[in-house]
């Protein structure tokens, strides 16, 4: 169960705010050069492992960078998710064309769905399609979340390549495609509102896209203008960076709120984690500012640049920061022993 003592009522939540006041402004030239950066080098490994020798030293090297640098790039959706409406309208496309419509995941799939999460009477219910309260379940199901990474690279082409053309054309799997089927949760029983838009009003046009792009692999295949270890490579690639994300999403929360009642804006802090660890390791695995994903809930509209410099902050600044520690983790394992454990008592 989630963490309802007393003390959740006392979280300096004004004096915080007053902290990180100056933090909340997005720096486009940051966004700009971090994805490029990491787009070019992902997508520019990505042909070297495809054009290396079959597990050779410099394939496997260049298949480890494209992992990570397309796994920092694609974790931009979540930023896009936070930015205010009507801004970044170029980035956004761009991140569409380059990054979220090759790997199956345009931003559509993310916008409003995770804005839901963020909200005080959404966090950890029912309606929440990005809480699975885990560690109140049996630890086979925590194993199980994992090895979905494995299918939900086959599910996402399926998606885009077959159902979005047979959608449009049986109105009655169109909504279940739209409800079931066109978002990034971790919640399988989650069911997609029809107003859960709110930046990406063009959806389906991305979606067309991401059908038009994956045909488009595929016949050049078939015509030998591509080999077809491209789609082998591709699918290894992307079933390391699902998993990466599995495991980071496991280490994102403390997952207690087995009943899924509503809990306050501080309860949904304290049951959120933060990872700071250091710069070179942690943000491997916890890209673009969600090594802070309990600062991230706190201020969730701060860019991911600042919260870093947050953090520093609210530790040295606040006049009593013992709740704001009580969501720090020593890192990736630690976070994930401590779910694992509850849920192994939880289940005895």
């Amino acid at each position: 169960m989630t963490d309802t003592s007393p003390d959740t009522a006392t979280f300096p939540l004004h004096e915080a705010h007053e902290l990180v006041r100056d933090l909340m402004t997005p720096n486009p030239w940051i966004y700009w050069i971090d994805f490029l950066f990491h787009i070019s080098l992902g997508w520019s490994t990505f042909i070297i492992a495809l054009s290396t020798p079959l597990f050779s030293f410099w394939q496997l090297s260049a298949y480890l960078i494209s992992v990570f640098a397309l796994y920092r790039s694609a974790i931009f959706v979540h930023e896009l998710a936070h930015l205010k409406k009507g801004t970044f309208r170029i980035f956004r496309l761009t991140w569409n064309l380059v990054c979220g419509i090759p790997l199956m995941i345009p931003s559509f799939t993310y916008d409003g769905v995770h804005h839901d999460h963020h909200k005080p009477g959404v966090y950890g219910t029912s309606r929440d399609g990005e809480y699975i309260p885990f560690a109140t379940k049996k630890p086979i199901e925590i194993v199980g979340y994992a090895l979905l990474s494995f299918i939900l690279p086959l599910l996402l082409v399926t998606r885009f390549l077959l159902l979005t053309p047979l959608s449009y054309l049986i109105p009655s799997l169109r909504k279940i495609v739209w409800e079931r089927a066109s978002s990034l949760t971790i919640d399988p029983s989650y069911r997609r509102a029809k107003n859960t838009i709110r930046n990406d009003h063009n959806w389906r046009q991305q979606e067309w896209a991401t059908c038009l792009f994956a045909l488009s692999i595929l016949t050049c295949i078939a015509w030998e203008i591509l080999p077809h270890t491209i789609l082998l490579l591709w699918y290894a690639v992307a079933v390391a960076i699902f998993l990466l994300n599995s495991l980071r999403t496991l280490a994102a929360h403390a997952y207690r709120n087995s009943d899924g009642r509503t809990m306050t804006f501080t309860e949904q802090y304290l049951d959120s984690i933060n990872i700071p660890g250091n710069l070179f390791i942690t943000a491997l695995w916890a890209p673009v500012g969600l090594r802070y994903h309990a600062t991230h809930h706190l201020f969730m509209s701060m860019p991911y640049h600042n919260l870093g410099k947050a953090q520093r902050r609210l530790i040295h600044g606040l006049s009593d920061n013992t709740l704001y520690l009580k969501t720090v983790r020593n890192g990736l394992w630690d976070a994930l022993i401590r779910i694992w454990r509850e849920s192994s008592i939880s289940t005895r």
